[in-house]
């Protein structure tokens, strides 16, 4: 097995979802997705028509890392080469994954990827990031546009503003759940995702944990597109969970300022 990849649902859009699903599936490499599935009902299995699937329905809601941990498990219990955790709300064109791969097999110094990441209307989504702040996280979530203005040079740094997106770029602390594709190599090392983290900053604690076995990376070569709706910026539910992460992380890692 060349490349497994898991995508965790809860209730999520069909249309949407589909499209993450066909991304994957448009491949000529060797591959298996695993869709794991913690919504209240099955009713995504109308969409699982092609043999490369395996669907998981766990019948209730694990949190984000604790459901990938089994992708994880299944993929190399297969002995993939790569496993990828992608979201729901993510497409590619066909090519991208070979694109990754391809480079992955010429650079074994990178344990973790993830390549550029645009919205819809292909603006980039700044997603390399420093290991994040108290303050920092503060000033993302609660102050008002106008507080964070001031504070502009500080946040642009949190986002890597000021490395170029179109290029390389080593070593990043702290890359996107939203598309990790990991050497299974360096992630058996790693161990999975900390599953006290229920929801939002598990990406933040793997990658900083990646960075001990291996190099990250951001290739920019490679795009996706990501709808990115920050669900926690309008639902309290995503909020307290992301405000839960946060109290885990800073826990494990300490008060950065």
């Amino acid at each position: 097995m060349r490349l497994t990849a898991a995508i965790v649902t809860y209730n999520n859009d069909q249309r949407i979802l589909k499209e993450a699903i066909d991304s994957f599936l448009d491949t000529e490499l060797v591959i298996k997705l695993f869709i794991i599935d913690n919504s209240p009902e099955d009713s995504i299995r109308v969409l699982l028509t092609d043999s490369r699937i395996e669907y998981i329905f766990n019948n209730a809601n694990l949190g984000f890392g604790k459901a990938h941990n089994i992708g994880i498990k299944l993929s190399q219990a297969c002995s993939a080469e790569y496993h990828l955790v992608l979201n729901p709300d993510v497409y590619f064109s066909k090519g991208t994954l070979e694109k990754i791969y391809f480079f992955l097999n010429a650079h074994p110094e990178y344990g973790l990827l993830m390549p550029k990441v645009i919205y819809p209307n292909g603006e980039t989504q700044y997603l390399c990031k420093n290991p994040p702040s108290l303050s920092t996280l503060i000033l993302r979530r609660f102050m008002p546009n106008g507080i964070r203005k001031l504070f502009k040079k500080k946040l642009d740094k949190f986002e890597y503003r000021d490395h170029n997106y179109d290029s390389i770029i080593e070593n990043v602390p702290y890359l996107s759940g939203c598309f990790m594709f990991f050497r299974n190599e360096t992630l058996k090392k790693v161990g999975g995702f900390d599953e006290r983290i229920f929801m939002y900053m598990e990406d933040a604690d793997i990658t900083y944990r990646t960075l001990s076995y291996a190099k990250t990376v951001y290739y920019p070569e490679a795009t996706i597109t990501h709808h990115f709706a920050k669900g926690s910026y309008k639902n309290f539910k995503l909020m307290y969970y992301n405000i839960e992460g946060a109290f885990i992380y800073f826990k494990k890692w300490g008060l950065k300022f």
